[in-house]
């Protein structure tokens, strides 16, 4: 029996305000907007000059290591960011700035479970953060202990002439589709369990969380392959917008409308708040289906020894 309920989190405008990167841009003076502007249009130009098709989603990592080997503006590389590597990154993960109630959003869901009902079944509470984003920035932050695994792109490194340790090339990445390759890692056990590989093929029996025990909480359109697979295989999907956004509240309107998310909220986890109580319920919901098929699989394969009745003509 699957006991675990897993939660998935995406990083970025979900758990923090902004996007990861700022407190770099902040460290190195460089104008946010600028930055993903010119970032934005270099897949265009690559595939106009080159005739080279760029991952849009994970080409900003090419472009940080320019800018991290770079010591002065060039009109190529106008944000010089000289010397950036790993243990910055986790540095900087200290500077995120948190929606009200991210960081403790993980242990009021796992206090969820905590009842005796769920206890006597050891139905668990799982989190896992799925991102495009830097591995190293979320390892240095406030949650990096709150769940169970993380998966965002890394970042190799070389040592310089000057022996300075700096970032060197993509040593594995997450785009927008690659995502769901985590979720049937999740379902698996890949990160819990030595020897299991995502193309191994596992009974059901077998697979560590169930598809309808996977939540998934994210911002926004980037996220439409992970919520796509959750919806089809009967799990929960949820958007969350900034408060006062009326752009990306209407953009969750319009997934929720087309059966891409099944709720939305403002990014607020603090304990009244509507993410937190539909997150909660949703464990609780879970948390009950798990029980009440353990108890059917129960009585159904249970077999009580009983007196057999003598039928007529036989002695008692």
């Amino acid at each position: 029996m699957s006991n675990i309920i897993a939660v998935i989190w995406d990083f970025d405008k979900t758990l923090i305000q902004g996007y990861m990167q700022d407190p770099i841009f902040r460290k190195f003076n460089v104008d946010p907007e600028a930055f993903w502007r010119l970032v934005n249009s270099l897949p265009d130009r690559y595939q106009a000059e080159q005739g080279v098709t760029v991952n849009r989603d994970t080409f900003y990592l090419n472009y940080f290591i320019e800018c991290a080997h770079a010591k002065e503006a060039t009109p190529d590389i106008p944000f010089p960011m000289y010397g950036l590597n790993n243990a910055q990154l986790r540095e900087f993960g200290r500077e995120l700035t948190y929606f009200p109630g991210a960081t403790g959003i993980f242990d009021l869901t796992r206090k969820v479970v905590k009842k005796d009902m769920f206890a006597e079944f050891d139905i668990r509470v799982e989190h896992y953060i799925v991102s495009t984003g830097m591995k190293a920035i979320i390892e240095g932050s406030a949650i990096r202990d709150k769940v169970e695994h993380i998966w965002a792109c890394e970042l190799l490194e070389k040592v310089d002439d000057e022996g300075r340790r700096i970032i060197s090339a993509p040593g594995y990445t997450i785009d927008n589709t690659t995502k769901t390759r985590a979720l049937f890692e999740i379902e698996k056990g890949v990160p819990k369990r030595q020897g299991v590989d995502v193309n191994m093929k596992l009974p059901e029996e077998l697979k560590r969380v169930q598809f309808e025990n996977m939540i998934y909480i994210a911002d926004g359109p980037s996220d439409v392959p992970a919520f796509s697979v959750i919806n089809l295989k009967g799990g929960s999907t949820f958007g969350i917008y900034p408060r006062g956004n009326m752009a990306a509240l209407a953009q969750l309107e319009k997934l929720r409308s087309d059966g891409r998310i099944q709720m939305y909220a403002e990014a607020n986890y603090e304990r009244d708040s509507t993410a937190a109580m539909w997150l909660c319920h949703k464990i609780s919901e879970r948390a009950h289906a798990i029980c009440d098929r353990a108890l059917h699989d129960f009585r159904k394969n249970s077999f009580v020894p009983k007196h057999i009745l003598p039928t007529s003509g036989e002695d008692g």
